[in-house]
This record gives structure tokens, sequence and C-alpha cells, in this order.
């Protein structure tokens, strides 16, 4: 019986997880994966307000065709168990060229 209640605690506490989300844009048509550059997106009071500015279009480089995905990575997800307290969170944005 304790093993099925560790199991369902273990389910309990990933569950969540799974409302991670990934926004995906493409521009032009698309990134082919040639390089990939990564910042990271810092917002306090709950996403309401950005603490620094992420330009997609600068770290595109003048490229006119690349992807910009947005997603609470792993990384994210940890950091923000910590700083959550202070309301501050961390998203992180890649550009594909």
């Amino acid at each position: 019986m304790n093993r099925v209640a560790c199991s369902i605690l273990v389910l309990c506490t990933l569950l969540p997880l799974a409302g991670c989300f990934t926004m995906t844009h493409q521009v032009g048509t698309g990134g082919t994966h040639t390089s990939d550059q990564d910042e990271r997106q810092w917002w306090i009071l709950w996403g309401l307000v950005p603490l620094n500015d992420v330009d997609s279009r600068a770290m595109a480089g003048g490229a006119t065709d690349y992807t910009v995905k947005t997603e609470w990575s792993p990384i994210d997800v940890i950091l923000n168990i910590f700083t959550s307290f202070v309301t501050v969170y961390s998203q992180t944005v890649t550009v594909t060229k």
C-alpha cells in the first residue's frame, strides 16, 4: 500500500509540469537549425512586468527566415521554484536560424 501511495504522490507532483507551455512562431519559412541563440526573459509581479527586454529580431541578426520558441524549460521550472516567492519568473526564448 505504501508503494501505491508513493506512486500517487509522484504522479500528483509531476502532473502540474504538464502545464508547461511552448509557443513557436515562424518568420518567413522558419529556421533551418543551423544556429540557435538562447536568452532568458525575466518577469516580476506574476508575469505582468518584464525585467529585461529580449528582442527576437535582434537575436536573429538580420535573418529573414527564423523560428522563435518561447518555453518554460526544465531550468526555468527549477529557477521559478526558488524565485516565485518574490513573484519573479523566467522563461527561455530560443531563436533558430
